[in-house]
């Protein structure tokens, strides 16, 4: 259960920004909440959208999440000389050579983790674990570097068990000490290595998502009636989905999360899995290939599967542009299944980018679901809550947002000059 994430100095944002899942004092839709079983903040939100115009920062607030996600995994298994993808914010002489900062505070197994570093591209300069298992938090580890000395100090808690002076010893200047413990097994802190490796999935702007996964599961056919169902209930006639061999060519890679490229390609040619769909209108059937369904059918039938398996497992997915080939109404239904509480029983959270104001209306979402980020003089991003406008329960809150009374809109001239030097010969 992710509870906040926090980022600083990271591509467009110069300051500090952070999204919050604890709940507000809202009654409103109780089902777009769960408990967490503490005290202090007993309730979280199960999903967050996020608006703003086109380049104000959206889609780097994700980035964040998924490069912290990414140097978790990888950096106990990176060359020694490897660099980060890691990119501060470069409008300002006081920030543009400083590290970028990564935290999240998570909930696994009703203990609570508040974890996070600074990193620069060539190293990280400082790492930091508490955990509350009690209401009191306890530093398992903190590590920082000081630029002046050039010295690295950990300190070492005593809440964190086992081998703690192998695995500093261990920890490269480009590596993670929490990677580096996981991968010389650290029983204790495995579970949030777990967290980020197995439990947060996140689909970029424009990434292409496989249908593999999902065509692998209709081999079953629970699974088979599960999707089917799901991509009926978005209007799409489909009676049946069948998984069939045939002859192809499957492209494999992999990337690297320390600077974004591909680490791994081959192609492999053989027998291959695709989806046929049969439609039906009355007594009249007929078999489509994958290729000949529309784009919009392509990408929740290549959801469909992931999504499923997200919710069984109580994970968190992050979407960026979910909106980007669907229509208003099947993200309305993609966004239920994560607030029905007879669906979503596990507590998988939905973090995910829109222009869609449409979404604001209704009963979908509440005020404290809901995130914009826009751009300031110093061109540098920040995030807001709506809760920080205290609109009114009666608010219309789309055409308040396209009145600009939230911000986070593009301000576009009242007349648009286009100098093209046609005619003027």
């Amino acid at each position: 259960m992710l509870i906040e994430f926090r980022l600083g100095n990271f591509r467009s944002f110069k300051g500090e920004s952070a999204m919050s899942f604890v709940a507000s004092t809202d009654k409103t839709l109780p089902g777009n909440t769960m408990m967490t079983g503490i005290p202090g903040l007993p309730r979280v939100v199960r999903s967050a959208v996020v608006y703003g115009p086109n380049a104000s920062g959206k889609s780097n607030f994700l980035r964040g999440l998924a490069l912290m996600r990414g140097i978790v995994v990888e950096s106990a298994s990176l060359p020694p000389q490897s660099t980060f993808n890691i990119q501060p914010f470069r409008l300002a002489p006081e920030t543009k050579d400083e590290p970028c900062l990564f935290e999240v505070t998570v909930l696994i197994d009703g203990v609570r983790y508040q974890y996070g570093f600074e990193a620069t591209p060539a190293r990280i300069t400082a790492e930091w674990l508490l955990v509350y298992q009690s209401a009191k938090p306890s530093v398992w580890f903190d590590r920082r570097w000081d630029k002046l000395t050039g010295k690295e100090e950990f300190k070492l808690g005593t809440g964190l068990k086992g081998s703690k002076q192998v695995w500093r010893d261990a920890t490269r200047p480009n590596a993670l000490f929490l990677s580096t413990a996981v991968q010389l097994n650290s029983e204790a802190l495995a579970p949030l290595y777990r967290w980020f490796a197995e439990g947060l999935h996140i689909i970029q702007s424009g990434q292409m998502i496989p249908d593999v996964f999902t065509t692998e599961k209709i081999k079953d056919p629970i699974w088979e009636r599960r999707v089917v169902d799901f991509l009926s209930s978005a209007d799409i006639a489909i009676a049946a989905i069948q998984a069939h061999e045939m002859e192809g060519v499957q492209a494999m890679f992999q990337i690297n999360a320390a600077d974004g490229g591909v680490s791994e390609h081959r192609v492999e040619k053989g027998r291959i899995l695709r989806p046929r769909f049969t439609h039906r209108v009355g007594e009249t059937t007929a078999d489509m290939e994958f290729e000949d369904e529309s784009d919009g059918t392509q990408k929740l039938f290549a959801l469909a599967g992931p999504l499923f398996e997200i919710i069984q497992r109580g994970q968190v997915l992050v979407i960026d542009e979910l909106d980007r080939s669907l229509h208003e109404l099947l993200v309305r239904q993609f966004v239920r299944l994560f607030h029905d509480p007879e669906i979503n029983t596990m507590g998988a959270q939905l973090i995910f980018t829109s222009h869609d104001s449409s979404l604001l209306e209704g009963s979908l979402l509440r005020r404290d679901q809901v995130w914009f980020v826009e751009k300031g003089k110093n061109l540098a991003s920040y995030l807001t809550p709506l809760t920080d406008y205290s609109a009114r329960k009666d608010e219309a809150l789309d055409r308040g947002y396209r009145a600009g009374r939230y911000g986070a809109i593009p301000m576009l001239p009242h007349r648009l000059r286009l100098e093209t030097g046609l005619g003027t010969q």
